[in-house]
């Protein structure tokens, strides 16, 4: 049972790894099909579409081997699997290589995109200084958990009769409240009133990942902040997973299929995932018509024009300020002012971004940055279109829901 869920309804593997179960399915599968040629340690980097149908792919070997432009190979489809926007943010439960790439690709191409407002922020991420990322899962509350200031008091029932078992919005807002009411760094998730034996059988990955950072789940409670988790927005799709250009496809956390609404359920992202995957391989299947070149055809990249060599304190620099103003401004609540006050930094660092693009050698990180822009752009955009609260967009300007906005945000990008 998940938070916000009226009863126990997730399927899920044994243990608590069920998104890993399905990541080394479908790896096992691409591994053992040998009409799929894979290419490791090798970015897209741009898209490129003619008469609005997918036409080619640029590709850059990834920042290990060094500096250069990459290459241009033709393209039938293209489907767009690229995961989330976590780290816009500066506390996330995402991985690293989540910094919204497809979502910009597409974005700078024309694709349409949809309620990039709302971003939703997991209540529960582990803080601890050597674990930036770690997700406690929401089931843990699910189970009873119970949520606790520093001092032991519990206080979800003020925000919320559900208390615990709140919508994850809610959640994040009361500790987000919290902590800025009490100036702490943290709450605390406690979990000793449950036997030690249930606790190792049901989440022995996250008694195993807490241990190693000095807590045991069934002793002591943890310290949890909440972070930046899933985009409920992105490229609009229609029911094949295809975006308005033609031939090019997302699935998963980067497409926006309409089933999530303003704030999405616990565990949904797994189901969506895997029907719009094959939503989308079924369909592409039926257009592969014309024979593509084999990877051993592809041109050599070529050496980059521009000579002079990109300092990495420059992208280090505008990486952190983005990261901290989409934090500051941009989170979990907001207000018009420091929306307006995002989008005209962003403008700056945006057209500071697009300078050095031009000036310097390519390579990774500049391309990385450049696409945290562009995506930081975007939802601040649709952020101040939404002149109401909704989801999991909350603003001080406008508490409450409107029926004039009962309705998605689209952002044409040409």
């Amino acid at each position: 049972r998940e938070a916000a869920h009226r009863t126990n309804r997730i399927v899920h593997v044994e243990g608590d790894k069920a998104g890993g179960a399905i990541m080394a399915a479908l790896i096992d599968q691409v591994k053992n099909t040998p009409s799929i040629e894979v290419l490791e340690k090798v970015e897209v980097h741009r898209l490129e579409a003619d008469n609005n149908t997918i036409t080619a792919a640029w590709l850059w070997p990834s920042r290990a081997f060094g500096f250069g432009e990459g290459y241009r190979i033709p393209v039938k489809e293209v489907v767009l699997a690229t995961g989330g926007i976590g780290h816009l943010y500066s506390i996330t439960t995402n991985p690293l290589m989540a910094r919204g790439e497809g979502l910009a690709m597409a974005a700078r191409i024309g694709a349409s995109i949809m309620d990039a407002e709302f971003v939703q922020f997991h209540p529960t991420c582990l803080y601890h200084p050597q674990s930036k990322t770690f997700l406690i899962s929401e089931a843990l509350r699910g189970e009873g958990g119970i949520l606790r200031l520093s001092n032991g008091q519990t206080f979800m029932k003020k925000y919320d009769n559900r208390a615990e078992l709140a919508p994850r919005d809610i959640v994040a807002r009361a500790i987000d409240q919290e902590l800025k009411i009490r100036g702490d760094d943290y709450v605390l998730l406690d979990m000793t009133h449950l036997p030690k034996d249930y606790l190792l059988e049901r989440f022995p990955n996250i008694c195993q990942r807490v241990k190693k950072y000095g807590f045991d789940l069934s002793q002591q409670p943890i310290p949890v902040v909440p972070a930046a988790h899933y985009m409920c927005g992105g490229i609009m799709v229609n029911s094949h997973a295809e975006t308005p250009i033609q031939n090019l496809f997302a699935c998963g956390e980067v497409a926006f299929t309409g089933f999530h609404g303003a704030n999405r359920l616990a565990s949904n992202s797994l189901l969506e995932a895997l029907v719009f995957a094959n939503a989308a391989a079924t369909e592409a299947k039926t257009r592969l018509s014309c024979q593509l070149p084999s990877l051993n055809q592809i041109p050599e990249w070529a050496e980059s024009t521009n000579s002079e060599k990109l300092e990495g304190v420059i992208v280090k620099q505008s990486w952190d300020e983005i990261r901290e103003l989409m934090w500051n401004y941009v989170g979990i609540v907001r207000r018009k002012r420091l929306l307006k006050k995002a989008q005209h930094k962003l403008a700056r660092l945006n057209q500071e971004i697009q300078e050095i693009f031009q000036q310097s050698q390519l390579n990774s990180d500049l391309l990385e940055l450049r696409n945290l822009g562009t995506v930081a752009e975007l939802i601040v955009r649709s952020a101040l279109w939404r002149k109401e609260s909704r989801g999991l967009h909350y603003t001080l300007d406008y508490p409450a829901p409107s029926e004039k906005y009962r309705r998605d945000t689209v952002l044409e990008t040409t």
